[in-house]
């Protein structure tokens, strides 16, 4: 009989220490990553890099959330506080492009490079900020492949009765299709929450009052305005202008916006990141939705009889003559007030919501494109855009990822707020750094007592004292409430600190830190909150994550 060799079975052995299966059925592994979102990608290799195995449980067939959602026009803030595995992420994208091949739509030379508020390619330090949906995907992917991941795809958590605890620790969590997955430490990655919240850790959804943290930008902000987002005109909501008695239109509140600095329900809107193309091969024109109706866009056509003409303004080129097309002005595509039920709701009624802004927002660019209240000029540069025919190509040319801006926000060990984005108190312990403005978009859209339309809750402060620290106590629960579970997405924060927070190279940078931190409350056999910084800090420096401001930025 022949013999298996020797190194074979080495080889199995190892592979069983590093997975295997309880008697239950249960697939165990060292780390669990709920969500497919860039963190989770981040944090699985790093799992991986520090030795541990790792199962990626994700919802999403499509890794990497809205950095290969449409978001490819990224928001760096300070790029010199972006290290470890998230710059490397940019670093590959920069030698995607670095091949001529990459350009098929557009040469090299004529794309432009505009960044924003950074070049798109930094040949000096070789990392590409902009850039396109599937090129994106496509580096998550070679993650997977390079680090041999285990990722469940299209894996959903039973939030009802699918997380096993004993004591302050997960054990397990089972997924709607009766999958079990065992392990000694979890990390939400998802942007909803939902494996933090079943556990029983504490969240916040909305606004706070100022006067919990003692802040000035959380909380109603009625009568503040910045940016360009909201109506410089007087403009009636009534469907027959000026007369209340008629009824609002479309999209407008009829609701009280509250007291200035109050704290409430609502979120910043959501919406799709379209990817367009004005390239004749490659545009597909906008499909005109089921249920559409021209009467929801009423509101828009009377900002265009008012003189407004902003439309294409963030129209933000990407390569290969494509755009990462996002929300400007009064009236875009923000689907203002109509997400509120997002976080906690059901998956069936989540699912109703995305239909309900992919409605909307096709519709949006329908009615830009056909409708003769929208000025000819307009309609005819409209007529140049279509979808990107060869991005989202299994969904229509449609993004497969709404974005969620904001949804439940952990109650941790450490709050988040905007003292500390001003970096007006002392962040001992940090993780990684934000520095990108603190923004929030629109919460609601309603009727001032004037009786004119206006927009509110945008709002965009400098961090004023550059990049800050973001504190490890901000992605780990309380200590009674779970010992085994880390949360750098959905990390703690107040509302208007997690506008500064919530954006892509962070997660990523998060994600890292936190299977570092996952990492190390293995090998010690301790709770995520006993892990001793001077230990974590050693392996954030090892691995380049950049935890103070350089002294010059590097370029």
């Amino acid at each position: 009989m022949k013999r298996t060799p020797k190194s074979l079975l080495l080889l199995l052995v190892i592979a069983f220490s590093f997975f295997s299966c309880s008697r239950d059925g249960a697939v165990e592994a060292d780390v669990i990553i709920y969500g497919g979102t860039s963190a989770a990608v981040t944090a699985a290799v790093q799992a991986k890099k520090s030795g541990k195995s790792v199962i990626v449980v994700s919802p999403d067939k499509h890794l990497g959330g809205l950095s290969s959602g449409g978001l490819g026009f990224t928001d760096t803030g300070n790029k010199s506080v972006i290290g470890g595995l998230a710059r490397d992420f940019y670093h590959r994208v920069y030698l995607h492009y670095e091949d001529s091949a990459a350009w098929q739509w557009q040469k090299h030379s004529e794309y432009g490079n505009k960044g924003q508020g950074t070049p798109a390619m930094d040949g000096n330090a070789r990392t590409m900020w902009i850039f396109e949906p599937h090129v994106a995907e496509q580096v998550f992917e070679d993650y997977v492949k390079e680090f041999e991941l285990d990722v469940r795809r299209d894996e959903w958590l039973d939030r009802e009765k699918g997380v096993a605890k004993e004591g302050d620790r997960i054990v397990s969590i089972t997924t709607l299709s009766g999958k079990t997955y065992k392990g000694k430490m979890f990390i939400d990655a998802t942007y909803e929450g939902d494996l933090m919240a079943a556990a029983g850790v504490s969240y916040h959804v909305g606004r706070e009052a100022n006067r919990v943290y003692d802040e000035k930008w959380n909380g109603v902000q009625t009568g503040v305005l910045h940016h360009g987002h909201w109506f410089n005109s007087d403009i009636s909501p009534y469907k027959v202008p000026g007369d209340s008695t008629s009824g609002l239109l479309y999209g407008v509140s009829g609701e009280d916006p509250g007291t200035y600095g109050e704290g409430d329900h609502r979120l910043q809107a959501y919406c799709f990141r379209m990817c367009l193309s004005n390239h004749p091969d490659n545009r597909v024109a906008f499909p005109k939705p089921d249920n559409y109706n021209a009467e929801n866009y009423e509101l828009l056509a009377r900002v265009f009889a008012s003189g407004w003409r902003e439309t294409f303004r963030k129209f933000d080129p990407i390569p290969n003559r494509k755009t990462d097309t996002n929300n400007h002005g009064p009236f875009s595509t923000d689907f203002i007030g109509m997400n509120y039920d997002y976080p906690e709701a059901s998956y069936e009624r989540r699912q109703e919501i995305i239909r309900e802004h992919t409605d909307y927002q096709q519709g949006l660019m329908y009615f830009l494109a056909n409708d003769p209240q929208v000025p000819e000029e307009v309609r005819s540069e409209m007529a140049q855009w279509g979808l990107a025919a060869d991005e989202f190509t299994d969904n229509g040319n449609w993004p497969h990822q709404l974005y969620i801006r904001e949804a439940r926000r952990m109650v941790g060990q450490y709050v988040m707020t905007e003292h500390d984005t001003f970096s007006e108190r002392e962040i001992t312990d940090p993780v990684g750094m934000g520095s990108y403005t603190l923004d929030s978009h629109n919460v609601q859209r309603y009727v001032k007592p004037d009786g004119f339309v206006q927009n509110e809750g945008d709002i965009g402060v400098s961090t004023k004292n550059g990049p800050y620290k973001i504190s490890y106590g901000s992605i780990i629960p309380k200590r009674e409430e779970c010992a085994n579970l880390l949360v750098p997405v959905c990390l703690s924060s107040s509302h208007i600190a997690f506008g500064s927070i919530r954006m892509e190279p962070v997660f990523m940078i998060l994600g890292q830190s936190a299977a570092l931190a996952a990492s190390l409350a293995i090998d010690n056999e301790t709770g995520v909150q006993d892990v001793t910084y001077e230990d974590l800090l050693k392996v954030l420096e090892e691995e380049k994550q950049v935890l103070s401001t350089p002294a010059v930025e590097k370029n």
